[in-house]
């Protein structure tokens, strides 16, 4: 009983620190009137969010399109075959999320009841279900288009390190569990990338011209992982140590908050920008690639979600094994597809078309999440 008071209050203080009163809870009984009064309570940028995130999209698209230098501009630097300022966007976008994870609580994680279940779960659905998954519908919707196929398939074997820890963030998932599957696809990624790759690339499909190292793949996690999560460890460390929790919570990452997001659309636009011409001279295809992207998301994310509801997992769980399954690494996807094929090859422009779909989508799945936190904290 002592535990679960020290729980409440802590819990308490963090609602607290985020902006969230909870009295909400018992002077708004019902479920849609309290979202209306956290929706409230979201800033400007938060609260249209997918606005923006279709406004970029269209202006980086219109302005890589007719902006002679832009693509060159932009590449005049990489780090793995992905372009620098696309490096800083990811690391901008990261940071303020691992600055949020309580590290100091992982191993409490770790050892609570069921915990090795729903690691299982992520690790089944992420290596065995996704990757198997996309192959068979790139097969189904692009048996003439082998390229296409190959960047599409290379999305679906790349596993998600980076953008998932803003939709579990944003979806109010549980962070330290986030955390924990993040690391866990961190190491299997350097691990099984390049043989199941080799597997569904050169086997399965039969293709030629696919190159890959595991150093490859680890340069690409470090850098793109390991340098923020560093940086996101060293500063609650720090800070918290220095000015305190309370000090730390409420005002520190209040002050950061907004830059992953800001983050996220600066990635959006420098990505698109560079594509721009790749995306609108291959429109028919783009479309046609769209659509095995679409039918991914959907079935991984819902199929998930269905079997979390089934197991009776909690909602903050339950939305962080959706979005960690239905997540891809499409930094890496584009860095292998590049190294592999060349940055102006159709398969990089196929692995490019994945985060053209999958922000729109899953920001859209964020939204369709809030539906079951209406349910109670058991859905």
């Amino acid at each position: 009983m002592e535990n679960s008071s020290a729980e409440r209050k802590q819990q308490l203080d963090l609602d607290i620190a985020d902006g969230n009163d909870p009295s909400d809870a018992a002077k708004n009984p019902d479920g849609r009137t309290k979202l209306q009064g956290l929706f409230k309570q979201l800033s400007l940028l938060d609260r249209y969010l997918y606005v923006w995130i279709f406004i970029v999209m269209a202006v980086s698209i219109i302005f890589g399109y007719y902006v002679k230098g832009v693509k060159k501009a932009f590449q005049v630097a990489e780090i793995t075959s992905v372009s620098l300022p696309i490096a800083i966007g990811l690391w901008v976008m990261m940071y303020p999320v691992l600055c949020k994870v309580q590290y100091e609580m992982l191993g409490g994680v770790l050892r609570q009841a069921g915990s090795l279940k729903t690691i299982s779960l992520s690790i089944v659905l992420n290596w065995i279900v996704g990757p198997a998954l996309m192959t068979g519908l790139a097969w189904a919707t692009l048996p003439d288009l082998p390229d296409f196929r190959t960047g599409v398939i290379l999305v679906g074997i790349a596993r998600c390190i980076a953008m998932v820890l803003i939709w579990n963030d944003l979806a109010k998932g549980d962070a330290d569990y986030c955390a924990i599957l993040v690391a866990i696809n961190s190491i299997l990624q350097i691990i099984l990338f390049t043989p199941v790759a080799l597997l569904y690339l050169k086997v399965v499909s039969r293709g030629k011209g696919f190159h890959v190292s595991s150093w490859t793949v680890a340069k690409s996690v470090l850098l793109f992982l390991g340098v923020p999560l560093v940086a996101g460890v060293l500063t609650r460390l720090i800070l918290m140590n220095a000015f305190g929790r309370k000090w730390y919570e409420s005002k520190f990452l209040r002050f950061i908050g907004p830059w992953a997001l800001i983050g996220l659309l600066y990635t959006i636009f420098v990505m698109f920008s560079i594509q721009a011409h790749q995306i609108v001279d291959n429109i028919g295809h783009v479309v046609r690639v769209a659509v095995p992207l679409l039918l991914y998301f959907g079935i991984l994310f819902f199929g998930s979600l269905g079997i979390c509801r089934w197991l009776k997992v909690p909602y903050p769980l339950m939305v962080t094994q959706c979005f960690t399954a239905a997540s891809n690494n499409f930094e890496l996807a584009i860095a292998v597809a590049v190294g592999s094929f060349g940055i102006d090859s159709t398969q990089a422009l196929a692995a490019t078309i994945g985060p053209l779909i999958e922000v729109p989508v899953l920001l859209l799945f964020v939204y369709i999440v809030g539906f079951f936190q209406r349910k109670g904290p058991s859905v």
